[in-house]
This record gives structure tokens, C-alpha cells and sequence, in this order.
């Protein structure tokens, strides 16, 4: 097998913690407006439209929408069922950023920069560019490069994203290692000729338990990024 010379990794909910960070921003913004609201019930609907959106752009139903795009169409909804008052165009840009500052993991840091000793590290995420810029910039993520979905107009598990995602770190597929914490993607990933590792992240959906299961389709199996870096001989 050829030796791994890249490793790209899924980023909302492998690298960082979006439902925490976005039902907290939500409560401050809910609190500056004094309304109530299950503010982790907030996060859920507004990540949920997300993944309505791409399966859309995927299937041709619609022509290409960026994630932040994505995002705003359903925060004009969810500011009407909140019952927020009318808000300024800038008020609303600047809390639809609320996802470009989503918080990392506890171990994500520590794990990326022991990662990035040994192998270059970028996100290969449907987030579009700026978000993952600015986000890497927020949370101290330290990227070698920034790779979006954005770049090749379609979503993943679309095999074009990570084929693309291969060929920018100038590495061949067999050599690129896929991250992530969602088996749909670790799929995607292996259609597309990548390898794969499993970092599980069981408290993203808060109650509702995420499938961590392993499969022995993946090559990598960890609890945290730590661990991945210890099962690839990192220091």
C-alpha cells in the first residue's frame, strides 16, 4: 500500500463541536431580543436544511448554492418561527457567521498540530471557502491549505470532491487519508478511491446518539484525534 502523504478531514462535527457553538450563540442572540427557546432544537433545524440543500445541488435540482447561502435562506425562517422582531440585513449576516466561529473539540488542536508535524492537513468540507478560512482563523485550526466543495460545485459524498480535493494536495488518491466522523462521508471517500479514518464524535447530536460504530471498511478507527496521531506514529 502506498505510504499516506495527506490527510483531509471532514470539519462540522469531526474537527469542530456545531451544535454547542451554535445553540450557544443562539441563546445570547435569543437573550439580546428577550426570547425563550430550546436553543439546541434551533441548531438542529438550522443544520437540517443543510443537508436538504446539497442533496438538491447534487441532484441537479438546483444550480450551485454556498453552505453560507444555504444558511441565511433558513435563518429567515427560523427568525419568523422564533418570533424575532424584523432585523437589519447586517444583524442577520452577522449572526448567519455564527458559523464561521464554531468552536473545536477539546482534543482537535493538539491533534491537528501533531498531525500536521508528520503530513499536510487541510479540510475537505462542504463549507465554502470563507467560512473555512475564517473559522480556521477563529478556532486556531492549524491548516496547511484550505479545500472546499466550493471549488469543484458539488457536495460530498459526490466522488468529485474528494478526487479534486486529492489532486490540489498534488497526491494521489491511495495516498490521501479521508477523516471523518460520518460514515456517509468515509464512504463517499472510499467510492472516490480515498483512505479512510474514523474519528468518532458521540456528543454531537447531544441525546441523540451518533452511529460511532466501526466498520472494517475503515483503515483507522479512533476516539480522538490524539489517538489517530498516535496510530500514525506521530509525535
Amino acid at each position: 500500500m502506498q505510504k499516506i502523504k495527506c490527510i483531509l478531514f471532514d470539519v462540522f462535527g469531526t474537527v469542530v463541536d456545531w451544535r454547542e457553538s451554535i445553540a450557544s450563540e443562539a441563546s445570547l442572540f435569543g437573550e439580546k431580543y428577550n426570547i425563550n427557546g430550546n436553543w439546541y432544537e434551533f441548531a438542529d433545524k438550522w443544520r437540517n436544511a443543510y443537508n436538504t440543500e446539497i442533496q438538491s445541488v447534487n441532484q441537479g435540482k438546483r444550480n450551485w448554492i454556498s453552505v453560507d447561502d444555504i444558511h441565511m435562506e433558513r435563518l429567515e425562517g427560523l427568525l419568523e418561527e422564533y418570533k424575532f422582531p424584523k432585523l437589519e440585513k447586517e444583524e442577520k449576516i452577522s449572526f448567519n457567521q455564527s458559523w464561521h466561529r464554531l468552536k473545536p473539540w477539546p482534543d482537535s488542536v493538539e491533534g491537528l498540530q501533531r498531525l500536521k508535524s508528520k503530513y499536510i492537513i487541510a479540510p475537505l468540507s462542504n463549507g465554502n471557502m470563507s467560512l473555512l478560512t475564517n473559522m480556521g482563523k477563529y478556532s486556531n485550526l492549524p491548516w496547511d491549505a484550505i479545500l472546499s466543495a466550493e471549488l469543484s460545485t458539488k457536495y460530498k459524498p459526490d466522488p468529485s470532491v474528494y478526487q479534486l480535493g486529492a489532486k490540489l494536495m498534488g497526491c494521489e488518491t491511495s495516498e490521501t487519508l479521508m477523516v471523518a466522523a460520518h460514515k456517509f462521508d468515509l464512504i463517499g471517500a472510499l467510492n472516490a478511491g480515498l483512505r479512510t479514518a474514523m474519528v468518532i464524535r458521540p456528543k454531537e447530536f447531544g441525546e441523540r446518539k451518533a452511529d460511532i460504530d466501526n466498520d472494517k471498511r475503515w483503515e483507522y478507527y479512533s476516539k480522538d484525534f490524539n489517538q489517530l496521531a498516535d496510530q500514525l506514529n506521530c509525535k
